[in-house]
């Protein structure tokens, strides 16, 4: 009965999401690309990660993240204002801007190993094949595909594929998110709650939760969106996208937080398979659905995003097409020579330093403009950035 509903409420999801005012209201376009980025990966591995690691704590641990990423937003969203407002910066911040981008270059590099790295794990863990070399085979052949579109087609094909991506697993998290809420009521009923202690404390937690920064990453793709939507634009659709991953990430781990017994799992990239099989028999295939979906659109939106990156990096002496071969070839490294909590780890490392410097340029325009408001608030930001980028630490 319960698949059933689930089933219902995914179906009903998909054709909102097929909606045409919708599918074709400009803003929700632009929204799509940094919301198929941020909640690329969050919901597949936090659950597990917090729920063994933080247990009833969980969900401070989560909001502390999101918040995080909320504020780093908010610098990022002041720089494209600026940026579009300002017709001659100091040279300072021109410079800091060029050095920021390649950093994030670096950083997409890493991201998109990481998404496509969970791409393959999931996608053999129904599977006889469920096993590491397996998993990576997966995900090198999904590397060129990405590689073959993005040189063969561009951009445009790209986010076509993205926009499809994003419906479908929008709807299977509609779907596991009634699924969990209806466990969640009646584990509750039978007072079966589970308030567990945290297993990492003090300082180890916070430099674990630095680590994870890369989960709520992907909203500074509006930032390199400039050739297809104006300042406004980008600003609005930045902000919906974390709006929204924010609702889905916090009902997520709250739901998840106090029904499973952190003793019952094993902690690896698939962990959350194992703790919706007890939920509903329908919620492990679509959650491996969901997973594909979302790591391809993940990692087609910052394969996208980094096309244009190192494109504005060179004043086009590096075209997108080729900008696509040099991440597939660095993250096909990557998938060969470390596991998935490594990635993860240097992944939020490389964006952290992004968001570090950007919270600086951010500090400096507000300095220049005497807006000592926002200078108070961005300066720390880039401080936070820095002890992430120096203390953040992978799962163990």
């Amino acid at each position: 009965m319960l698949s059933a509903a689930i089933l219902a409420v995914v179906v009903a999801s998909g054709g909102i999401m097929l909606y045409p005012r919708l599918a074709s209201a400009r803003l929700w376009r632009a929204t799509i690309t940094p919301l198929a980025s941020i909640i690329g990966s969050g919901f597949l591995v936090l659950g597990p990660i917090l729920d063994v690691s933080f247990g009833l704590y969980a969900p401070a641990v989560m909001l502390a993240l999101v918040l995080m990423a909320y504020a780093f937003g908010g610098a990022i969203r002041y720089n494209i204002r600026r940026i579009e407002a300002d017709a001659h910066r100091p040279r300072g911040v021109e410079w800091a801007e060029q050095f920021s981008s390649l950093v994030l270059a670096f950083a997409y590099v890493i991201s998109v190993a990481y998404y496509l790295n969970l791409f393959g794990a999931f996608a053999v863990s129904l599977t006889p094949l469920d096993d590491a070399y397996h998993a990576k085979i997966l995900t090198t052949a999904v590397f060129v595909v990405i590689l073959i579109v993005g040189w063969a087609r561009g951009y445009g094909a790209l986010e076509r594929m993205e926009q499809i991506s994003v419906g479908v697993k929008l709807a299977v998290i509609a779907g596991l998110l009634w699924g969990l809420t209806v466990h969640f009521g009646s584990t509750a009923q039978q007072g079966n709650l589970v308030f567990h202690p945290a297993n990492v404390t003090g300082w180890s937690a916070i430099a674990l939760t630095f680590g994870l920064i890369v989960t709520v990453q992907g909203f500074e793709t509006s930032r390199y969106l400039g050739h297809d939507y104006d300042a406004e634009t980008r600003v609005r659709a930045m902000r919906l996208a974390q709006i929204i991953s924010t609702l889905i990430y916090m009902v997520y781990i709250l739901l998840t937080a106090y029904v499973f017994s952190p003793q019952v799992l094993e902690l690896d990239e698939t962990s959350i398979i194992d703790m919706m099989t007890v939920v509903a028999p329908i919620l492990p295939v679509l959650l491996v659905a969901a997973a594909l979906s979302a790591q391809f659109s993940a990692a087609v939106a910052d394969t996208s995003g980094s096309g244009g990156l190192i494109a504005e990096i060179s004043h086009n002496r590096i075209p997108p097409r080729l900008a696509y071969a040099i991440l597939v070839g660095a993250g096909l490294c990557l998938t060969w020579t470390l596991n998935i909590f490594e990635i993860i780890s240097y992944a939020s490392r490389a964006f952290a330093a992004y968001y570090a410097i950007q919270a600086a340029i951010a500090a400096a325009s507000a300095w220049l403009r005497n807006d000592l408001q926002r200078l108070a608030i961005f300066t720390p930001l880039a401080v936070l950035g820095l002890s992430i980028v120096v203390f953040g630490q992978p799962v163990e």
